[in-house]
């Protein structure tokens, strides 16, 4: 702190001399530079008032506050504004006080200009000496860059890259084709983003920044898988505005994330709606530990709930979220329940007790494999009559609205877990039809999420870390991708619309192919296909080959939301369907057979496989797919092909 003080002085005295120079240089060129012994005696005599009134000016505009390593275009017009000022203020005193009748007028005008040039100048000199010396102590040691996209992001980070020891900006590339062949801080854009390849092989480079903030996250997407798939390491540039002053450290360039590669847009919610549905209430999130479920308590905490009920099965989950919202959202009043969605009297004591106004159902049995095999009724128990237990008791105690969490393997159902969710849906819109609307029952239906437990893109990250290999069930597998956060915020933006019965579906974009994304997730780590390979093991009980977000048999209507429409499913019998979910929960496990028999006749759609065709299936699966070997997948595609599925 004292080194810097004693800087600032410095600066300060070297200013205040140039105050004198510039002053004293007035008169002589006013002069014909010859000074007689009476003007020299003006002018040293004026330089008592002169000085201080600059050197204050100086002082209130901050002119020592930067460093002159950092001198920039804002520093010069500060500098400017402090000798401006200061000139109007000596010139006022001059006639009010000082020595005005005598003091030659043509040295308040020549003045000015000359300490600007007396000031400035050593300032862009020494940030010009001092970043030359830093570029040639780094030498050849910096590794060469180049940066996708010449806009204002790209020229301030060329600008910024300049000090840094580690890079070494070779040129940018951007498709903008009158910016092709200029030059930006002495770098040439050399071509369009698709050259990245050979452009990359031509200079030498292993790494490129994309500097792309403002472009659609589409096309940001489109260039980053570019570069990935050109064996490139790919890094985003920090935000425009944390490199505004040369006032950040490079160190924030980061890596792109498997949500960049996704290309999906941000959301933006209607937050007066959701503010609405929610401030001032009592809302209750069930499975509130979970990937989806936490990240819904998350979003809800930004709109002020009155209280924020976390209802969770699993303790350690349920003491991680309680743990975070304590740290995170001190002010929030969060109360934290252990209790399982299918004990009827848990479930009716905590609504009895605290009333919420505003349900969100998001507990399930997820994993389509687990659920398969050995696991079908107890799909059944959590996802059906759970999600019938938590219905019912916030209708029987005045719940306004009621949100379930549902998923697109609900249509056209080819496993247990898509059957149980997809008669989750039914009991829901069954309960909105037989009861007095009270309660608004409300479905949003959505694909895979990035990072959810269970997701393959943790299980991929888990096999590169030890190696590999990657193991996909398909060469053709695809599915759906969205970001939690993306998935949360819909599913409230879901729960202001509507009248009740509805089934929302959001929009997913499109489709990735498994087999791309584990190639990406390789590359992003830093390695090849030759050193991790990829492992095709056959589609595994239950497993589509692509998922759907409709039925055939449904419409979907557009809502105010351009990422939301509706589905109009087909209606259900509601007093029948209560019923026979209503028996549900007093029978005992009757085995995965019998179960999806059970499921076959309450959801017509449901194309299920008995038992014996699902283990032949496997047996063909594991003998005809060797580990390391990738397949064209006849030997997995006829799992569902008896039973005549959607993805058959």
């Amino acid at each position: 702190m004292t080194s810097r003080a004693n800087r600032a002085s410095l600066v300060f005295l070297f200013d205040l001399a140039a105050v004198a120079m510039s002053w004293l240089t007035a008169f002589w060129i006013r002069f014909n530079l010859q000074l007689s012994p009476e003007d020299l005696h003006i002018a040293l005599r004026s330089l008592t008032w002169v000085v201080p009134i600059y050197g204050a000016s100086f002082f209130f505009h901050g002119l020592y506050r930067g460093l002159w390593l950092f001198a920039s275009i804002p520093d010069l017009f500060r500098l400017a504004r402090g000798v401006i000022v200061g000139t109007v203020i000596v010139l006022a005193f001059a006639f009010m006080f000082g020595d005005g009748g005598v003091v030659p007028r043509s040295a308040f005008v020549l003045t000015p200009s000359l300490l600007l040039l007396a000031m400035s100048t050593p300032r862009i000199a020494y940030r010009a000496w001092k970043e030359r010396g830093l570029i040639g102590n780094y030498g050849g040691s910096r590794k060469p860059v180049l940066l996708l996209g010449a806009g204002r992001a790209g020229a301030m980070l060329a600008r910024e890259l300049a000090r840094s020891p580690e890079w070494r900006v070779v040129g940018f590339l951007d498709d903008d084709r009158a910016k092709i062949g200029r030059e930006i801080h002495g770098h040439e854009v050399l071509g369009p983003l698709t050259e990245v390849e050979w452009r990359g092989r031509e200079r030498g480079v292993s790494t490129v920044i994309l500097t792309l903030p403002s472009a659609p996250k589409a096309v940001q997407s489109r260039v980053a898988h570019l570069a990935i798939r050109a064996g490139l390491e790919v890094l985003r540039a920090p935000r425009i505005d944390e490199l505004k002053d040369g006032k950040t450290s490079i160190s924030n360039v980061r890596r792109i994330s498997v949500d960049d590669l996704l290309g999906r847009e941000s959301v933006v919610i209607d937050d007066a709606n959701v503010e609405g549905l929610v401030r001032g209430q009592v809302v209750l999130v069930t499975g509130a530990g979970g990937s989806i479920g936490s990240e819904i308590c998350r979003q809800l905490a930004r709109f002020s709930p009155r209280q924020l009920i976390l209802f969770e099965n699993s303790e350690f989950a349920l003491y991680r979220i309680e743990e975070e919202f304590r740290s995170r959202f001190p002010e929030r009043e969060i109360l934290a329940l252990a209790g399982d969605v299918r004990d009827r009297e848990r479930v009716q004591q905590v609504f009895a007790q605290y009333k919420p106004r505003v349900v969100f159902h998001a507990a399930a049995y997820k994993h389509v494999p687990l659920m398969e095999c050995h696991n079908a009724w107890q799909a059944v128990r959590t996802n059906v009559v759970g999600t019938h237990v938590v219905a019912q008791a916030a209708h029987d105690h005045g719940t306004e609205d009621f949100i379930l969490i549902s998923t697109d393997k609900a249509v056209n159902p080819a496993n247990v877990m898509g059957a149980t969710k997809r008669l989750a849906e039914m009991t829901c819109q069954a309960l909105h039809q037989a009861t007095d609307g009270r309660t608004q029952f409300k479905i949003v239906r959505f694909g895979n999420v990035v990072g959810s437990a269970g997701s393959v893109i943790p299980k991929f990250q888990t096999q590169i870390e030890h190696g590999g290999p990657v193991t996909v069930t398909h060469p053709e597998v695809t599915r759906y991708f969205m970001s939690i956060p993306e998935a949360a915020q819909l599913v409230l933006q879901a729960g202001t619309m509507g009248n009740g019965g509805e089934i929302f579906v959001m929009e997913m974009g499109k489709p990735l192919k498994i087999a791309d994304l584990a190639r990406d997730m390789i590359r992003l780590a830093g390695h090849s296909e030759e050193e991790i390979p990829i492992a095709f093991t056959g589609l595994r009980p239950g497993e589509k080959l692509f998922e759907e977000v409709l039925a055939l048999s449904e419409e979907t209507l557009p809502t105010p939301h351009p990422k939301l429409r509706i589905a109009r499913a087909r209606q259900v019998e509601p007093d029948g369907l209560l019923r026979a979910v209503g028996e549900l929960a007093s029978r005992s496990d009757p085995g995965d057979d019998a179960t999806r028999r059970l499921l076959r006749q309450l959801i017509p759609e449901y194309k299920y496989p008995l038992l014996v065709e699902i283990k032949s299936a496997m047996s063909e699966a594991q003998s005809a797919v060797p580990v390391g070997v990738a397949t064209d997948g006849t030997a997995s595609a006829p799992l569902y092909a008896a039973r005549g599925t959607a993805d058959a």
